[in-house]
């Protein structure tokens, strides 16, 4: 018998278990007899592929839900420590990812890379069969949204996306139940601070360090040279500046800057309280203003020395029916929800507002935040419950909290927000059709050419 097949006996034997005791258990016990593995037998064996500090640091959060069998890094050194860590030494290390995904022993493939690995890895994962828990954001341009979307209904694979926000009960999840229930009237805007940054100045070409496949690194990305000023306190993480590790997120060639790191976040949630609040999420314009680190023309940067992703920004996207979803730098980090019957702010700290305040004397129903949560097992809190999420979402083979068309309809705000602030122009958003009205030239950058020998295999 192959392993793929013991193991799914293994787990339709331990789920038929579960489910007979379920039944006779009481409602507040049942969500949590399903939320994790019955036995160490039915824990899925799990690759990670980027084994930087998300990624390292995030599993923890898993512990025994699964068991890491394979390790995949381009950094030896951060592969190297990541198989001791998290497998006392067991675990498979490789330096390509496509060994992870030819392993029999894998079910689950984690991916904590640099952003422009994340589409590909994903697709060519569910295409071999396996499920995946991917860090936000999903992807690099709206293409490969589209593309995600197609083999995943293809397949049929469950994907967790990394927005843990969506697993904060007693925060966000109790913000857009609140948005759900009415208490804030018709939302009317919600603002999403999710801070800036700074530049870098010139970064010069560098020596690639002996434990670093460059190349692997970059993928799909356009060919550059490695560069780095070293930062005499590095640790083991954080390098200094460059344009590889913790600071590719600063690179538009890497990823999105602040918009497509806390605004998958916050961004996510206000669209969350827009469909709760049965209002709309669907994107028409964008308009406003960002500063960038560098002078750009034709949505390019013209240098190519240091950090690109713009410093700071105001942005407004507008939805269909007429709801307003700013887009900010500046102000304290979280989501500002204005409807015509109140306000509420949440962030990973607090909620609060007269509408909060209102529920000691008029709480929400009992189950409003369960409903909000789909009803699915909540044992935990914060980042583990992200986690059991996933993997009960994997047994019983439903769809997730963070889904991935969900996700991709508020990463695509993100995406689109960082081409308005490169062109320095607004746009006009067809949601059917995707594509961006009479502008060919932002069009243009929906999608981007991979690097040759790293296209993205789509069947």
């Amino acid at each position: 018998m192959s392993i793929q097949s013991s193991t799914t006996r293994r787990r339709f034997l331990s789920r038929s278990a579960a489910l007979s005791v379920a039944t006779l258990a009481p409602t507040h016990l049942r969500s949590v007899l399903s939320a994790e593995p019955d036995s160490a037998n039915d824990r899925p064996g799990l690759a990670l592929v980027g084994a930087g500090r998300m990624g390292h640091n995030h599993l923890r959060f898993a512990k025994g839900m699964c068991d890491v069998v394979a390790v995949c890094d381009v950094d030896q050194n951060h592969r190297q420590k990541a198989v001791q860590n998290l497998s006392g030494g067991k675990a498979l290390g490789v330096n390509d990812y496509r060994e992870v995904l030819d392993n029999k022993e894998v079910d689950v493939v984690y991916i904590a890379t640099p952003d422009h690995w994340h589409a590909k890895i994903l697709i060519e994962a569910m295409l071999a069969g396996k499920d995946v828990y991917c860090e936000k954001p999903l992807t690099l341009t709206v293409d490969e949204g589209k593309q995600i979307r197609k083999v995943q209904q293809q397949t049929g694979r469950i994907v967790q996306v990394g927005t843990m926000q969506r697993s904060y009960l007693d925060l966000f999840v109790k913000a857009v139940a609140i948005a759900g229930s009415g208490r804030l009237g018709r939302i009317l805007r919600a603002t999403a601070s999710i801070g800036g940054s700074s530049g870098s100045g010139p970064i010069p070409v560098a020596k690639v360090p002996k434990w670093l496949d460059w190349n692997q690194w970059l993928g799909p990305a356009p060919e550059s040279p490695f560069r780095l000023i070293a930062d005499p306190k590095a640790d083991e993480w954080h390098i200094g500046k460059t344009n590889a590790h913790q600071n590719f997120r600063w690179w538009y060639d890497y990823s999105g800057g602040k918009m497509t790191d806390w605004g998958a976040h916050h961004v996510d949630i206000a669209c969350w309280a827009f469909r709760e609040a049965g209002q709309s999420d669907a994107l028409v314009s964008i308009e406003g203003n960002a500063k960038m680190p560098v002078p750009y023309e034709n949505g390019f940067p013209t240098q190519a020395d240091q950090y690109n992703t713009a410093h700071s920004f105001s942005i407004l996207a507008k939805m269909k029916d007429g709801t307003e979803l700013h887009i900010k730098s500046e102000g304290r980090n979280g989501v500002l929800l204005e409807g015509t019957r109140g306000r509420i702010f949440v962030s990973r700290g607090d909620l609060t507002g007269a509408p909060v305040e209102q529920l000691k004397d008029n709480p929400l129903p009992e189950d409003a935040v369960a409903k909000v949560y789909r009803n699915m097992p909540t044992p935990y809190n914060q980042h583990r419950n992200h986690w059991a999420n996933f993997f009960h979402c994997t047994r019983e083979r439903v769809e997730p909290i963070s889904d991935v068309t969900s996700h991709l309809r508020a990463i695509d705000i993100c995406h689109l927000a960082n081409l308005s602030a490169r062109f320095g122009r607004s746009l006009r958003w067809d949601a059917e059709t995707e594509q961006i009205l009479g502008d060919d030239e932002m069009n243009s950058l929906l999608a981007r050419p991979a690097r040759s020998g790293f296209e993205t295999k789509l069947s």
